[in-house]
C-alpha cells in the first residue's frame, strides 16, 4: 500500500464529516477568542480529542492542547493549528460572523474576528484527527495533534515550549503545519526552503520638548522628529538593501500629542520589518536605530531615543527532503494543476520554533481559500490585491472547498509518514 492509497483510506469517510465540521468551523468563526484567551476554543477541542480516543493534555502554554494517537510502530508526526483570533471588527455580512466583543490584555474592549482563517486551521485538523482515529487499519505509527495559542502575538510556540512540551510528547520525527491563504480554493501551495519571513515589530520613543502650540519657538518638536525619521526609513529599503535582496520596512503607527495647541515631549513609532535573512535583519535593525539617533541629535533631542524589539517572528524555512515528499504526495493525491509553488510569502509566523525547538524536521504549506471564479476574474482584471487579504474585516475564505480540501492536505502529508507500506 503506498502512502497515497493509505491516504484514501483515511479520507473515504470524509464526505460523512462534512456536516459536522462545516458546523464546528462556522462554531469557531462565531465564537473568536484572542491570543492566550482561547479558553472556550481549547475547551472543545480537547472534549472532540478525548472523544476520538487521543491521550490529552490540556493548559500546555496556557490554553494549549495536545492530543496523542498511538497506532502501532512506526513514525512520530506532529501536525499543528493556531487557535487564536484577532482584535478586528468584522464586516462580512455572513450569517454565520462574528459579534463577538472581548477584552484584551491592556484592559481595552474590543471587537474580536477570526480574520486570519485559524478557525479553518482547527477544523481542518479537527477533522484530520477524527479520521485517523476511525480508519486505524489504514496506517501505524503516532499522530501528534497539537493546537498552539497566541500565533498572532508571535509567542505561542515559544509558550508551549518553555512550558515542558518536549517532556509530554514522543519525539516527533516530522513537523506538518499549513496556512489558509488568498489563492484559489481547492489549490494548495508548498515552497522549498524560506517560505514566510522573519517578522519584527519596534517601538521607537523619541523624546522633544513640549509647548504650547503658539509657542513653538520654546519646544524641540516630536511630531517634526518624528516625521523625519518616517520619511528618512523609506531609504532603507530602497537604498542600502542590495538589490534582489528581500525586505519590508513599514511604520504602521505613529502616536504624538493630545490636542491641536500642544506640542508634547515626546513621539512613538512603531515599525514592522520583514526579511528572510538574518544579515538583512540586522543590516535594518541598525539602520533603524542609527537614523532615529541621528535625526534625534539633529533636532536638539534632550536625550536619545528608546528602541524596543518586540513581537519577533522566526524565519519559516522549509526542510527540502520533507517538502519535496509532501509535495510529490499532494501530485500524487489532488487533480492535475491543484498543486503549486505559492513562491516566497511575506507574511509570517512562529510555527517553526516548535520543530526548532524539538530538533525535528518541518514543512509548512499554503491552502487556497478564494472563490475560484472570484480569483480568476480578479487575476484577469489584475485586481488579485483587491480580494480581502489575512487580516482584512472582509476576510471570508468559501468553507468548500476550502475545509474538505485542508483537511486532505493534513492527512495525505502525515500519511507520508504513518501510511502502511
Amino acid at each position: 500500500m503506498t502512502s497515497t492509497e493509505s491516504a484514501r483510506s483515511i479520507l473515504s469517510d470524509q464526505d460523512a464529516i462534512r456536516g459536522w465540521q462545516e458546523d464546528l468551523y462556522k462554531d469557531f468563526h462565531r465564537h473568536p477568542e484572542l491570543s492566550h484567551q482561547e479558553e472556550r476554543t481549547a475547551g472543545i477541542v480537547a472534549d472532540q480529542l478525548t472523544e476520538f480516543g487521543y491521550d490529552v493534555q490540556t493548559k500546555v502554554g496556557g490554553t494549549g492542547v495536545i492530543g496523542v494517537l498511538a497506532n502501532g510502530s512506526g513514525p512520530t508526526v506532529l501536525v499543528r493549528a493556531d487557535m487564536d483570533a484577532l482584535p478586528v471588527k468584522e464586516a462580512t455580512g455572513l450569517e454565520y460572523a462574528s459579534t463577538a466583543v472581548s477584552t484584551d490584555a491592556s484592559g481595552n474592549q474590543t471587537p474580536v474576528m477570526h480574520a486570519c482563517g485559524h478557525d479553518f486551521h482547527v477544523s481542518s485538523l479537527l477533522g484530520a484527527a477524527k479520521l485517523f482515529a476511525e480508519q486505524r487499519d489504514a496506517w501505524s505509527g503516532t499522530l501528534i495533534a497539537l493546537f498552539q495559542p497566541a500565533e498572532e502575538l508571535g509567542d505561542g510556540a515559544k509558550v508551549m515550549v518553555s512550558d515542558g512540551l518536549a517532556g509530554v510528547i514522543p519525539k516527533p520525527d516530522v513537523a506538518l503545519a499549513q496556512h489558509v491563504l488568498v489563492h484559489p480554493a481547492g489549490t494548495v501551495g508548498t515552497h522549498e526552503g524560506p517560505f514566510l519571513s522573519m517578522a519584527d515589530s519596534i517601538r521607537i520613543t523619541l523624546y522633544g520638548r513640549g509647548s504650547h502650540g503658539s509657542m513653538p519657538h520654546l519646544s524641540i518638536d516630536p511630531a517634526v522628529l518624528a516625521s523625519m525619521v518616517v520619511v528618512r526609513l523609506q531609504g532603507v529599503v530602497a537604498r542600502e538593501i542590495q538589490p534582489g535582496e528581500f525586505a519590508v520596512l513599514t511604520v504602521g503607527k505613529i502616536a504624538v500629542g493630545a490636542k491641536s495647541n500642544i506640542i508634547d515631549d515626546h513621539a512613538v513609532l512603531e515599525l514592522n520589518i520583514r526579511t528572510y535573512s538574518k544579515a538583512i535583519r540586522d543590516q535594518i535593525l541598525a539602520a533603524i536605530e542609527r537614523i532615529a539617533k541621528a535625526e534625534s541629535a539633529a533636532s536638539g533631542s534632550p536625550k536619545e531615543p528608546e528602541f524596543e524589539v518586540y513581537n519577533s517572528y522566526p524565519l519559516t524555512d522549509n526542510s527540502a527532503d520533507v517538502t519535496a515528499k509532501v509535495t510529490a504526495a499532494f501530485e500524487d493525491y489532488f487533480p492535475a494543476g491543484a498543486v503549486q509553488d505559492y513562491g516566497r510569502q511575506t507574511a509570517s509566523e512562529d510555527f517553526s520554533d516548535v520543530p526548532t525547538a524539538l530538533g525535528t524536521p518541518y514543512t509548512y504549506w499554503g491552502v487556497g481559500g478564494t472563490d475560484p471564479t472570484t480569483y480568476a476574474d480578479a487575476e484577469a482584471a489584475g485586481t488579485v490585491s483587491s480580494i480581502p487579504a489575512n487580516h482584512s474585516p472582509m476576510f471570508a475564505p468559501v468553507i468548500q472547498p476550502t475545509l474538505t480540501n485542508g483537511t486532505a492536505a493534513l492527512v495525505v502529508a502525515a500519511s507520508v509518514w504513518l501510511g502502511k507500506a
